[in-house]
């Protein structure tokens, strides 16, 4: 009997293969049962995610991922592209933004969700977001901001008046920045989607006023 699902696995991510033709009712229910039976073995790592072999739309990705939270402790941060070299550009982001990020004690913290519907998102402290920040929707930090996901709304870092402090995010297209006194927003309306582009940037703080950079080795150094 064909597989509807195939699991297989890359550099801190997972592939999932499912068959074109089976009911989508069927491929669902055998992610179920597949990931129930592998939670012991995912634990509560933070994977990205690539769905290949069929067409999916919003709704039928959603169900995917909703039904791997409910079987299982894994944080899916993100969907990636087929391509071997979008998953490692994706992945070497994520690991470079997060080890020059304090990510635990009082230091940051983790959102796992994307922001919508005019979402507002405030902390003292640093913080990761594992999703989406839409347009409409803002997130307000007293000190850095690291967004695994699009920043297509309006970000605020920085708040408690130091200087260094910056945000990061997978794709940046916001409708509006502030990082401590300084300001930034587009001379064009950004553009947006529900896909990654793969182009990590950083905005940051240089010569009084706010740079938006690709994410090098070096620009992290500053920080």
């Amino acid at each position: 009997m064909k597989d509807k699902v195939l699991i297989k696995s890359f550099s801190n991510g997972i592939s999932i293969y499912l068959d074109e033709e089976a009911p989508f009712e069927e491929v669902l229910s055998e992610i179920a049962y597949k990931f129930a039976g592998g939670k012991a073995f995912f634990g509560d790592a933070r994977m990205a995610l690539s769905i290949e072999g069929r067409e999916l739309s919003l709704e039928e990705e959603k169900a995917i991922l909703d039904t791997i939270h409910e079987e299982t402790e894994l944080s899916i941060v993100c969907l990636v592209g087929k391509q071997k070299e979008q998953q490692q550009q994706f992945m070497k982001a994520l690991e470079d933004i997060t080890t020059h990020m304090p990510l635990d004690g009082s230091d940051g913290q983790f959102y796992r969700g994307t922001l919508k519907n005019n979402q507002i998102l405030e902390t003292e402290h640093s913080i990761v977001v594992l999703g989406d920040v839409n347009p409409g929707c803002s997130i307000i930090s007293s000190k850095d901001i690291v967004i695994l996901g699009g920043l297509y709304g309006e970000a605020y870092a920085g708040g408690d008046g130091k200087e260094g402090h910056y945000v990061f995010a997978l794709e940046m297209a916001p409708e509006r920045l502030k990082i401590g006194d300084f300001k930034y927003r587009p001379k064009t309306n950004p553009k947006w989607g529900l896909k990654l582009k793969m182009q990590p940037k950083v905005a940051y703080v240089k010569n009084k006023s706010i740079q938006i950079e690709g994410l090098t080795k070096d620009l992290l150094n500053l920080f």
